[in-house]
């Protein structure tokens, strides 16, 4: 296999991985929002994916099931977003600040 062959698969590949999350982004946008939960569980299930990207795709999660009044798994998932390691410090900025704007409401 060539270097240009390895780089097309590589690429494809990580494509077909990041095509749920883009679709589950694409029908939140539209208000779709059971549908972008189930892109969006596509994608956390699929192997390999990126952390930053498996982290937003958990935010994003959160923000469907909370749009779907499923506040208990939209905390569930904002959870596993603060205790993942590595992921860039403004992705848990944004669910931690999400958690707290939760809890208001709650109380």
């Amino acid at each position: 296999m060539g270097f240009f062959d390895w780089l097309k698969t590589k690429l494809s590949r990580r494509e077909n991985q990041l095509a749920p999350y883009r679709s589950g982004m694409l029908k939140a946008n539209k208000g779709d929002f059971a549908g972008a939960v189930q892109d969006y569980t596509t994608a956390i299930k699929a192997e390999g994916l990126p952390a930053d990207v498996l982290g937003m795709a958990l935010f994003n999660r959160s923000l469907a099931y909370s749009a779907l009044h499923e506040n208990e798994k939209a905390a569930e998932d904002l959870s596993k977003v603060l205790k993942m390691p590595g992921l860039p410090e403004n992705i848990k900025v944004a669910a931690s600040q999400r958690q707290e704007r939760m809890r208001r409401r709650e109380a």
